[in-house]
C-alpha cells in the first residue's frame, strides 16, 4: 500500500530534491504540498518568494498546494496554533506522512517530530544526514536549477544573493559555508529540475536588506511578458 504523503515545501532546492527522491519510490503517493506564507507580505517564510512563484512550482509538480498563512510578526504560540490547525486538516484527509528536506540540524528535526507525535502522521526526512558537498554536486548534475533568494550577510557576502546555484557558485563559497546552506547561510528558489514537468522562467529584480537578511526579489516571466 502506498502511503499518502505531503511535502513540507520551502520553494528551495532541499525540499525540491527530497520531492524528487520520493517521486521515484513505489511506496509513496504524493498528495500535496504544504507551505507557510507571511500573511502580510504574501511571500514564503524565510525565502521571501512571491506567492505567484510558489503556485507556479506547485503547478509544475502537479500537486495541490495548501498555503498556510502566518501573521507578521509571529510568536511561537501563534505559529504552533496555525500549524496545529494545518496538521488537523492533513489528518482529516488521511495523510500518513509529512516529508521534510532537512539535512542534519537535529534540533529542527526534533521539533518537527515533537509537533507530529501522536497525530498519526509520520515525519520523514529523505535527505537526512547526506553529506552536503556530494549532495550539492548530485543536485546540479541531476538538472536542478535554482537562484539564491536570501543571504545571511553575517555568514556570506551579500554579493551571492541573486546568483544561480551552480558549480561556479559552489566554487566561490568561502571556507566554512555549507554548500547546501544548511546553517542558514543562504536560501534558494528552484525554477527547473527533474521534479518539474516543465521549467519556470524567472528574472531577478530588486535586492533589499530587511531584518538582518539580504533578499533578491524574483519575478515570474509569463508568455505575455
Amino acid at each position: 500500500m502506498k502511503k499518502k504523503t505531503v511535502i513540507s515545501w520551502s520553494t528551495g532546492k532541499d525540499s525540491a530534491w527530497a520531492t524528487y527522491q520520493l517521486q521515484q519510490r513505489d511506496d509513496i503517493e504524493l498528495v500535496g504540498l504544504l507551505c507557510t506564507v507571511n500573511g502580510q507580505f504574501q511571500r514564503t517564510a524565510m525565502h521571501a518568494v512571491r506567492v505567484e512563484l510558489l503556485k507556479a512550482q506547485a503547478e509544475q509538480l502537479g500537486l495541490p498546494l495548501d498555503i498556510i498563512e502566518i501573521p507578521f510578526p509571529c510568536s511561537n504560540e501563534q505559529y504552533v496554533a496555525v500549524m496545529t490547525k494545518a496538521t488537523q486538516t492533513l489528518i482529516d484527509r488521511g495523510v500518513e506522512q509529512l516529508s521534510y528536506g532537512d539535512l542534519f540540524l537535529a534540533d529542527i528535526r526534533a521539533y518537527r517530530e515533537t509537533h507530529l507525535k501522536g497525530t498519526g502522521i509520520e515525519p520523514i526526512f529523505p535527505l537526512w544526514l547526506q553529506a552536503t558537498a556530494p549532495l550539492a554536486q548530485q543536485m546540479i548534475a541531476g538538472g536542478l536549477q535554482a537562484i539564491v533568494t536570501c543571504v545571511d550577510p553575517k555568514q556570506l557576502d551579500r554579493a551571492f544573493v541573486g546568483r544561480h546555484y551552480n558549480q561556479a557558485f559552489l566554487d566561490d563559497l568561502p571556507e566554512g559555508v555549507d554548500p547546501c546552506g544548511e546553517n542558514g547561510e543562504f536560501h534558494t528558489f528552484v525554477y527547473a529540475g527533474p521534479m518539474f514537468k516543465t521549467d519556470l522562467a524567472v528574472t531577478v529584480g530588486e535586492v533589499v536588506e530587511r531584518d538582518g537578511f539580504v533578499f533578491a526579489d524574483l519575478h515570474l516571466i509569463t508568455v505575455a511578458d
